[in-house]
């Protein structure tokens, strides 16, 4: 789960990072009054958006009078934000953040993320802030420090101090640096976040330490602990489709292909999908309606897969488990009946009751026409790929 800057700005200053005042708007009118109430001789105006690269996308600005953040939240709120991070279709944009102007002497780079790799959450940090991580690492990658972190102590600060020295910070900014970095430790596991960043994270003119860009990404599994970050998800920066499959507790992802995918458990889907690829298709998504499929279940997946319009035919791919293949079967033709199979659906049933299973979508064919069944998912992936050929 993502969530805005201002958002990410609140939660570090709640664990006592030093953030810079502002305002956040929603109206060109707004706007204009936020750089009058700042008092600053120049505000930046930045769009909130799930997405980076706003700068060079012109969705941040630097403006000088009332008169020029009132533009720029014109252009911002009626134009969506089009790079290589949010595709061609781009992203609204409904809030905007109005701050101060910081008189930058330098600028660096510090987060917080999981390192699969090790197995452990880990404090990354650089000197050389305000740039993509990825490309310093790879044109300089002895600029870049990793320290890992203890899973259950977390950030040490020890580890804080060596790496605000690593990073040339020296006398009271080097004890500044290493509380920033303790508190950030904190604040990554309170939250249960899979990444927290500050870029850039600057020292002002006047020799004084302040986050004024920030990025949370939370544990979607560990929401169930933290309802007050629930409710800061921005519906309008997610496609809508993934939004009505998370409301229905469906796990989906949209790919590329015309071939949907059905199935229960996230290996399962991507062996289906592996195996559509091998037989000449490309899948059009990622959907895993979980361990036990309900009736309610199928259908909303049904409605969201036909929601695409890319989508010329299903695979669906079911293991009998905990929920009973015949279950499934009847929860399968009554989506059928409900939404209706415009495109071909081929179904391979694995699992308990699959016989009986079998008997109940063979008997359904009469009145799903485009419903075939499959033995095994070869005969499946053979047959769905034929019939949109």
């Amino acid at each position: 789960m993502k969530i805005h800057e201002y958002q990410a700005r609140q939660i570090l200053a709640d664990h006592g990072i030093p953030v810079p005042s502002a305002e956040v708007v929603r109206s060109p009118e707004a706007a204009a009054d936020a750089f009058k109430n700042l008092r600053s001789p120049a505000c930046v105006v930045k769009a909130q958006v799930y997405a980076g690269g706003r700068g060079k996308a012109g969705f941040v600005k630097l403006v000088k009078s009332a008169e020029e953040a009132w533009d720029a939240a014109i252009f911002m709120l009626n134009n969506r934000m089009v790079n290589n991070q949010t595709g061609p279709d781009g992203v609204p944009v409904s809030i905007l953040l109005v701050a101060p102007a910081v008189d930058i002497a330098k600028e660096y780079y510090v987060a917080i993320t999981v390192d699969r790799g090790r197995g452990a959450a880990t404090l990354i940090a650089s000197a050389e802030g305000g740039m993509e991580i990825e490309q310093v690492a790879h044109s300089a990658p002895e600029k870049v420090f990793k320290e890992p972190i203890h899973p259950l102590l977390g950030v040490q600060p020890f580890q804080a101090r060596e790496m605000a020295f690593k990073l040339g910070f020296k006398d009271k900014l080097a004890s500044d640096a290493a509380k920033l970095m303790f508190n950030l430790g904190k604040a990554f596991r309170a939250m249960d976040a899979s990444l927290v960043e500050i870029n850039p994270l600057v020292v002002t003119k006047s020799n004084q330490i302040l986050a004024i860009d920030a990025k949370f990404t939370l544990d979607d599994n560990a929401l169930f602990r933290h309802p007050e970050l629930a409710a800061l998800i921005d519906e309008s920066q997610e496609r809508p489709l993934d939004v009505r499959a998370q409301k229905a507790g469906l796990n989906y992802i949209a790919l590329d292909g015309n071939i949907g995918c059905l199935v229960n458990g996230a290996g399962l889907a991507m062996a289906t999908m592996d195996i559509i690829k091998l037989h000449g298709a490309e899948p059009a998504n990622f959907l895993d309606v979980g361990g036990s499929v309900t009736a309610e279940g199928a259908v909303e997946a049904f409605r969201i897969i036909l929601s695409d319009p890319h989508v010329e035919g299903i695979l669906v791919n079911i293991f009998g488990g905990i929920a009973k293949c015949d279950l499934i079967a009847e929860a399968l033709v009554k989506a059928g009946r409900e939404v209706g199979f415009k495109v071909p659906v081929v179904v391979r049933l694995e699992g308990t009751n699959v016989d009986k299973a079998r008997k109940i979508l063979a008997e359904a064919q009469s009145a799903l026409p485009t419903l075939q069944t499959a033995t095994d998912l070869t005969d499946a992936a053979k047959k769905v790929v034929a019939a949109v050929a």
